[in-house]
């Protein structure tokens, strides 16, 4: 038996302009992962999601119309060139389900992972990023590449969309504070929110992605020479901007006001918005004041992670 995972993400800096052509900033939360677990099966292959109960045999799989999964199962087999293998594969994930930390990139990534370990093939990290971007062409309809970018190299990256990689250079890492609002929010209808808004009126638009883009600028070199703590500002910026864009909700409104209050340097939403999570920039001493502002403010999970570390 073998263990295969891939981590969760977020997006710091540059989400949405990002689908336009400007920068943004990502980075890998470990602490949250999907795992897949191998074991032999004499039957055939399997593939069962433990969190939700979904469960593929080989039949299936050759039998039923083309979804997410099934699209990652095909792909992967053919890039490997070799038939399913005799195993069952259980993958079961702490990463919430749309709300912006890349669950589907996440669980895209291991099953493509765990298939070719059970097959005794190796995989190359290109390879297995243009198989997560496919599938995640599913769940979000124009996506930027940034969440399986991000999850399948599990390194922090400055991300233009058909740009070569960059990996963002952290000289002294940062904490930061992920609250869940609980609410469920499909990418792939802000994005498209967004691109309406856009091809309505670009004259307002564009200059809303250029300053998000140009404070994804200005909080790399702010990174990159350990000024952290002014990462704040750009933070509360950047929250404004996406307000602009009507991605933000009441919810992500009151946990970005309750962080603020409480001592975070900044905050904003991170993702598609609409709901799912915000992210707050904390140091030691206003940490755990910040952490229970956002539960009072309604948040039903707060996650810890250190950028860096």
């Amino acid at each position: 038996m073998s263990e295969i995972s891939a981590p969760a993400k977020v997006i710091l800096f540059g989400e949405h302009a990002v689908v336009y052509g400007q920068p943004a900033i990502a980075v890998p939360v470990s602490s949250l992962r999907a795992t897949a677990v191998i074991e032999p099966n004499p039957e055939g292959f399997c593939v069962e999601l433990a969190d939700t109960g979904q469960r593929l045999t080989a039949v299936a799989i050759e039998e039923a119309l083309e979804d997410s999964l099934i699209t990652i199962i095909r792909l992967t087999s053919q890039v490997l060139e070799t038939p399913l293998p005799h195993v069952t594969i259980t993958i079961r994930s702490t990463i919430p389900m749309a709300s912006g930390l890349g669950s589907g990139a996440a669980v895209s990534a291991t099953l493509v992972r765990a298939m070719a370990e059970a097959s005794g093939k190796s995989i190359s990290l290109p390879t297995l990023n243009d198989i997560v971007f496919e599938v995640e062409k599913l769940y979000h309809g124009t996506p930027s590449g940034i969440d399986n970018t991000v999850i399948v190299y599990e390194q922090p990256v400055y991300f233009v969309r058909n740009q070569t990689l960059e990996r963002l250079q952290i000289k002294r890492p940062f904490h930061l504070l992920i609250g869940d609002t609980g609410k469920v929010a499909l990418t792939r209808h802000s994005v498209g929110d967004v691109r309406a808004l856009y091809e309505k009126d670009p004259a307002r638009i564009t200059p809303i992605l250029d300053a998000i883009g140009a404070i994804a600028q200005h909080a790399r070199k702010t990174i990159e020479q350990g000024h952290s703590t002014k990462l704040g500002p750009l933070m509360d910026e950047n929250h404004h901007h996406l307000q602009q864009l009507t991605v933000s909700s009441p919810e992500l409104d009151m946990l970005v006001a309750a962080a603020r209050n409480a001592g975070a340097l900044g905050a904003k939403l991170s993702g598609g918005g609409r709901g799912g999570n915000m992210i707050a920039l904390v140091d030691p001493d206003t940490i755990e004041k910040v952490r229970n502002a956002l539960r009072q403010a309604g948040a039903v999970r707060v996650f810890e992670t250190t950028v860096g570390e």
